[in-house]
């Protein structure tokens, strides 16, 4: 027994002949590659065609891309639905036009852009986690937006997943405390980010010199002040159906889609569908004096053209006028002239943009506005699923309808008559005068008014 026990710790007996067992493992690895070589050789089979062998594959023969085709209908509870045929993604978009902060009321401050953070919370027994995993795990990207004019809500996903997510749309918010506090708290960091951007604040003293700083459409849209009953108050009354539009692109079956959003909608509120009031345009002055900025900002505006196209035009006219002057326009109706510059050549600035409105553009310069402009307007049309239900929701807010074809006739129909006569009133009107930064230079606005009218 115990012979056995010290052999087993023996060392193991080295070869006599140790050349011949190299020699065997040299010709062994040597032929190894022959032999892995031989056995991962692939035989293609003459029985399978490569479709049937390499199922989804791209078609060698692919069907021609067609035209978009849009179709639009109103339901019974005034729900607008558009959607077009062409886009490779879906993107559905809901818009309450009168969801602005130009809609809120006295106690309402700041309501609207609270509201905007309070898209996808917790509402109709889902809890703001379900809802998000949902979108997430269809890969869709959800959106919300939120203006002087409008409220928008909605997602981009594949198009084969876009109908079953739709119901997430039309949930009935609960306003769960949590919710509102986030919601609060992201748009004050909003505010915050707005406030210390210049073009923002410019922006802001543009509506405010326009339209008056207590006037609906002159407030501020970045207030902080909303409470938690204001939120849930202004929601109420101006996140409705009837006026809303739901627009889609990527959608092949537009009667499939009503019947899809008739059903996903139809617990939702309708509301009156009530428009904000109308605020009248002023021409005053807004300045915002800061010297340590060491610049000057300067934007005059006009109550524009109730055409889109031709506000559009106009503004490639201004911006065309001069190197240091650039044309803007808004779906609420203004159009003007922003210039910037250092604070000693203020007036050389306010100069070129009184002259950008006076002078009337000449034919060349009408003719290259309009091409810019109606480029401008069809490559949003192509500029992506969300730039497109952008744009199909403005051509149903302003006119009704939707078509590419209507988009670009609209700019074609434009005449050197109609943008001379735009810029005839605008040069008998007293302009609208926004200024941010260091103004030492910056005239005040009765002496630029004195060179209109």
């Amino acid at each position: 027994q115990a012979t056995k026990s010290t052999a087993s710790f023996l060392p193991l007996p080295i070869s006599p002949t140790p050349t011949a067992t190299m020699a065997s493992l040299i010709r062994a690895a040597a032929s190894a590659p022959r032999r892995i070589s031989a056995t991962t050789r692939r035989e293609f089979s003459a029985l399978l065609t490569p479709t049937e062998e390499f199922p989804g594959l791209p078609s060698t023969s692919p069907v021609a891309t067609s035209a978009s085709t849009a179709s639009v209908t109103t339901l019974p509870n005034g729900l607008t639905v558009v959607s077009e045929t062409a886009a490779s993604t879906s993107t559905i978009s809901l818009t309450f036009p009168n969801a602005g902060s130009s809609a809120e009321t006295a106690t309402e401050s700041g309501a609207a852009l609270a509201n905007k953070y309070m898209n996808f919370k917790s509402g109709s027994g889902l809890s703001a986690g379900v809802i998000l995993r949902n979108l997430e795990d269809d890969g869709a990207t959800p959106f919300a937006n939120a203006s002087r004019t409008s409220a928008t809500i909605g997602f981009t996903a594949a198009k084969d997943k876009a109908l079953r997510l739709i119901p997430l749309l039309a949930t009935s918010c609960t306003y769960e405390k949590w919710d509102v506090r986030d919601a609060q708290k992201s748009a004050k960091i909003e505010a915050d980010m707005a406030n210390s951007n210049a073009q923002t604040v410019l922006t802001e003293s543009v509506y405010s010199a326009a339209y008056g700083s207590h006037s609906t459409m002159g407030q501020s849209l970045y207030s902080t002040s909303a409470s938690g009953s204001s939120i849930k108050s202004f929601r109420e009354r101006t996140y409705g159906l009837n006026g809303a539009v739901l627009a889609a692109t990527g959608v092949e079956d537009h009667a499939a889609f009503v019947n899809a959003v008739q059903e996903g909608f139809s617990e939702s509120p309708v509301g009156n569908g009530d428009k904000a009031p109308a605020s009248s345009f002023m021409g005053g002055e807004t300045r915002i004096h800061a010297p340590s900025s060491g610049y000057a900002h300067l934007a005059l505006a006009f109550e524009g053209p109730a055409s889109s196209a031709l506000a559009g035009v106009v503004k490639q006219c201004i911006t065309l006028s001069s190197e240091d002057v650039s044309g803007f326009f808004d779906s609420a109706g203004l159009v003007g002239a922003y210039g910037g510059a250092v604070p000693t050549s203020g007036a050389a600035v306010a100069d070129a943009l009184c002259a950008a409105i006076t002078v009337a553009p000449s034919a060349d310069i009408v003719e290259r506005a309009k091409t810019l402009a109606k480029a401008e307007a069809l490559f949003a049309l192509d500029g992506g699923s969300q730039s497109l239900a952008d744009a199909m929701t403005s051509s149903i807010v302003e006119s009704g309808s939707f078509s590419a074809a209507e988009v670009a006739t609209a700019y074609d129909a434009i005449s050197a008559k109609d943008v001379a006569a735009a810029f005839e009133a605008m040069a008998k009107s007293a302009p609208a005068v926004a200024a941010v930064g260091d103004l030492s230079s910056i005239p005040y606005q009765g002496t630029l008014a004195a060179k209109f009218g």
